[in-house]
């Protein structure tokens, strides 16, 4: 499927604010809210648009920091991808997990309370996964956030 420029303009309008009503899109598009309602329906199915989430904003729930971790298996072969990829996803704090060409095999997202949590969970819990070797961390200072990957819209 290839979206039309309604559509580009659809997906424009759901990035800001994927919780907009259909029926308030379609007036911003020129479009009934059925006819709204079917194009989100067929960029759904076809795969364009596949999810919406919920941002939260984790300093006012008490995660001050955020810290951006590569992680290099010291063990390939003995510990495999998945295993690492599974322990890792179990952790609450890591919020994403990337495999990555270059230096590090791994690129996470963790998130702490503060500093000293943030050593807890490294300590405690990503140090001690199976096959973790070097690590290297960056802690996020701040971040300008951007509506979407790329502007092909």
């Amino acid at each position: 499927m290839t979206p039309d420029a309604t559509d580009r303009a659809l997906l424009r309008l759901l990035e800001q604010d994927a919780t907009r009503p259909a029926s308030s899109l379609g007036r911003a598009l020129g479009l009934s809210q059925p006819a709204t309602w079917r194009r989100i329906q067929r960029l759904e199915a076809a795969g364009v648009i596949t999810g919406r989430r919920l941002d939260l904003d984790l300093e006012k729930l008490g995660f001050g920091v955020t810290v951006f971790l590569g992680v290099k298996l010291a063990t390939k072969g003995r510990v495999s991808l998945e295993d690492f990829e599974r322990a890792v996803n179990a952790i609450p704090e890591v919020q994403a997990v990337s495999l990555v060409l270059g230096l590090y095999d791994y690129r996470l997202r963790v998130v702490a309370r503060d500093l000293t949590d943030f050593e807890r969970v490294l300590r405690r819990r990503i140090m001690a996964l199976p096959g973790v070797g070097d690590v290297e961390a960056n802690v996020l200072l701040s971040e300008e956030r951007r509506p979407g990957p790329i502007d092909l819209l």
